[in-house]
């Protein structure tokens, strides 16, 4: 590999990396989703389930909830090695910056395969400047820091006939995450469109529909979940049967799901605009499109179906390799760009780099409106007065207690203290950091914060902290 990719990959992690320890330092980050991962993850370090407090007390499941039940990610085990250099959510982030950057190496290389070197380091660095990168890095840790590797090297393996790898990369993302079998079914459709390969399409799509029923309906039930706790069609059905029954006899409905509200096909065009819509020249998209169907379909949940968030971030992998590919059916003797780009050039490049090169400089564009638009403010660069106002009040909180906190303070405790998510409901805690400044999931409003608050005190907790809008509470032992 060359050692330019080495830098590029080196110098993406490292930016990463930044940006998200600067976003826990500042107190950017949540309890939701930062906490859930941190303790489930310290879980495996300590050989047990991965159990998340936070997320079982909160929605109801009980403190010994495993995230197991929550979304199936056995794969997060891989990272409970770290946990024995460096206990924190840091480690989390730091590891999620190096699995996002490394995707950069397989999409060089069938870049480079199919459009030239050169070209091969802009449709790299077009991925690395990519908005749902960096949407993804804004919000914290998930599960899908480890699929934009094993999907490119789904694809660019197989491309390069190393069939066995690619097969074994597809299967590794049935470890991410439930619905990941969409994923591998939606290569198997990519599949179908190759001659010769067709048996193989057809498989995978059967098994990645197998593997999605059997993650979501058997297995995050044997640990402790709730199989509907995710179901987002009630406008289509009751069910996946009766949702598809519907979607057959009345596709028009699902049409309709697909573009309303307007945020669904203005999310669409966002994954493929700075692509320069090359993704529509290439089957290879058929790859994203169960999964991304799997949101727009959704009527609730709409976090799914925004431009913010990690949930596109599971797409631009595969996205920014069918922009390639669609590139590279640029040659095409019927296209007319090509074939001017060939006259006046005809000892040169072909039409690949410019296009290449356009891929970069449209994924530039986009960067001061998305999450990395934030690093050129310097005041973002810094602790402001409530920042370290939220400083003090973690610091009153002593080590190994059990604390309910506001949600961007308990990223600030999990690794001393057993954290909870401060909300509508007391959980009896000893300890309580709450905000009364700024409204805070999961609140419906900064009054009930402030009811809260003095719901506490005239329950016996004592205020020992005020400072910046935030306020720590000790209930002395009885």
């Amino acid at each position: 590999m060359a050692v330019p990719v080495v830098a590029m990959v080196a110098g993406a992690a490292a930016v990463y990396a930044a940006f998200s320890l600067l976003r826990l330092r500042t107190f950017r980050a949540g309890t939701y989703d930062l906490v859930i991962f941190d303790q489930a993850v310290r879980s495996y370090s300590e050989f047990g389930a991965p159990v998340a407090m936070v997320k079982g007390v909160h929605n109801g499941f009980g403190p010994d909830f495993s995230i197991l039940g929550d979304h199936f990610s056995p794969i997060l085990a891989l990272l409970a090695p770290l946990y024995r250099i460096h206990d924190g959510p840091g480690t989390l982030l730091v590891a999620q910056a190096v699995l996002f950057a490394a995707a950069i190496t397989p999409i060089w290389r069938y870049a480079r395969r199919r459009l030239g070197t050169r070209a091969a380091y802009c449709a790299a660095g077009a991925y690395a400047l990519s908005w749902p990168v960096a949407e993804a890095l804004a919000f914290d840790f998930h599960e899908v820091a480890f699929v934009p590797l094993l999907s490119a090297l789904a694809v660019e393996r197989h491309d390069a006939g190393r069939r066995g790898q690619a097969l074994l990369a597809a299967a590794a993302l049935l470890l991410v995450k439930e619905d990941m079998g969409l994923l591998l079914a939606g290569f198997g459709l990519y599949l179908l469109t190759r001659h010769g390969e067709r048996r193989l399409g057809a498989g995978l799509v059967a098994a990645g529909a197998v593997a999605t029923w059997a993650a979501s309906r058997v297995l995050i039930p044997a640990f402790g979940g709730d199989g509907d706790y995710y179901w987002a069609y009630g406008s289509l059905g009751d069910d996946l049967p009766q949702a598809v029954w519907h979607v057959l006899t009345r596709p028009w409905d699902a049409v309709i799901t697909l573009v309303t509200p307007v945020t669904k096909p203005w999310t669409t065009a966002l994954l493929v605009l700075p692509l320069l819509l090359l993704p529509l020249r290439s089957p290879i998209t058929l790859t994203v499109v169960p999964l991304l169907a799997e949101r727009m379909l959704a009527g609730s949940f709409p976090n799914w179906w925004k431009p913010e968030y990690h949930y596109n971030a599971f797409l631009i992998a595969v996205l920014v390799i069918a922009a390639v590919d669609g590139a590279a059916r640029l040659r095409s003797p019927h296209d007319r760009l090509a074939a001017l780009w060939e006259r006046v050039r005809p000892d040169r490049w072909p039409v690949h780099p410019p296009v290449a090169g356009a891929l970069l400089v449209a994924a530039a564009v986009t960067v001061p409106f998305f999450a990395f638009g934030d690093l050129g403010d310097p005041s973002y660069l810094r602790r402001d007065e409530r920042a370290r106002a939220a400083a003090e009040a973690v610091a009153r909180v002593p080590d190994g207690v059990l604390v309910e906190a506001a949600n961007r303070l308990g990223p600030a405790l999990t690794a001393r203290a057993r954290v909870l998510l401060w909300d509508e409901r007391p959980r009896g805690a000893p300890w309580v950091v709450a905000d009364v400044e700024r409204h805070t999931f999961p609140f419906g409003s900064l009054d009930e914060q402030r009811r809260r608050v003095q719901v506490l005190v005239e329950s016996g907790y004592r205020k020992v902290f005020r400072s910046g809008g935030y306020v720590v509470l000790h209930r002395p032992e009885r």
